[in-house]
């Protein structure tokens, strides 16, 4: 029987630059002796000289690890996929994951620039499927943010915007485009957003925030990301982190500047410890009145 065995980047170069091979065998053990019997140059990077699997490889049937089941010697059916993932694609083993986390063959194969770093690996790349953020705004911040949450794999991402796509936006929110004009941001947003991954579960929330329904907002997610272009929204999302205990990643963008900062301790500081009160109304002009470089929210 044959199966596919997905070869890592790292590796290719070692198996005719292939991303994935078919190869015979009936177990794990099997096949991955007939891989390095018809690719000579692949043992060393598999195996220790005692003829060991190298502690440093991990290998995933389907999307299990043969760790966690009956190591080399597991059966392996016609059609399974086998991926092997390196050490340099390992991650930290820091903290423990729930057992039920799994990346599909797709997802891996997706995700597989983040598993050849050892910062991320396996490991962090489960992590970043559990978790939730939920962002303000779907403009100009908002925009590059979230498309790039998505990109990564955040499992659920939660978007609050009640505007509408107007054709001054489409210089710097990325997120819509020009057959969207006069379409809902939050319809515009996650229509981006499930085409870039449709891994991610997408949340909408077609209202503004408010003191009245931000905790309830802001409840189910891991942290929040103030994308807003107000004061007193801003200044809303800050107490409402605060009194909720939630991470909260600010940015703010300005003709050719930009500020952003990371509110995430218990004890502070927090956004109002650096401006403990907003400005008079009037005082510093929006986007809309100041203007913004079109590339400054996706740098910030």
């Amino acid at each position: 029987m044959a199966v596919t065995l997905r070869i890592p980047t790292p590796l290719r170069t070692y198996a005719g630059d292939q991303e994935s091979v078919q190869v015979e065998g009936t177990t794990i053990k099997e096949v991955l002796k007939n891989l390095t019997t018809e690719y000579s140059s692949l043992h060393k990077h598999l195996y220790s000289d005692d003829g060991r699997l190298r502690s440093f490889v991990n290998i995933y049937l389907n999307d299990e690890d043969i760790r966690y089941l009956e190591k080399e010697s597991t059966s392996v059916s016609d059609g399974d996929t086998l991926s092997i993932v390196p050490s340099i694609a390992g991650g930290s083993t820091a903290y423990a994951l729930p057992a039920q986390t799994t990346l599909s063959n797709e997802e891996i194969h997706r995700y597989s620039r983040h598993l050849i770093i050892p910062e991320v690996g396996m490991n962090g790349q489960k992590k970043l499927k559990e978790a939730s953020i939920l962002c303000i705004g779907a403009g100009g911040l908002g925009s590059p943010v979230t498309m790039y949450l998505a990109a990564a794999g955040v499992g659920r991402l939660g978007i609050v915007d009640f505007d509408i796509v107007d054709f001054s936006n489409l210089q710097r929110q990325i997120i819509h485009s020009t057959d969207r004009v006069g379409t809902s941001k939050i319809s515009s947003a996650q229509a981006t957003l499930s085409g870039i991954n449709p891994n991610v579960l997408v949340e909408t929330y077609e209202t503004a925030l408010t003191s009245e329904n931000a905790f309830q907002l802001f409840e189910n997610y891991d942290l929040v990301v103030d994308g807003t272009d107000n004061f007193p929204t801003r200044y809303l999302v800050n107490d409402a982190c605060v009194l909720s205990g939630k991470p909260n990643v600010y940015a703010s963008i300005f003709r050719f500047e930009g500020q952003a900062s990371v509110f995430a301790t218990e004890d502070g500081p927090y956004y109002r410890c650096l401006y403990p009160e907003p400005p008079p109304p009037g005082l510093v002009p929006s986007c809309a009145e100041g203007g913004v470089l079109g590339i400054l929210p996706g740098l910030v």
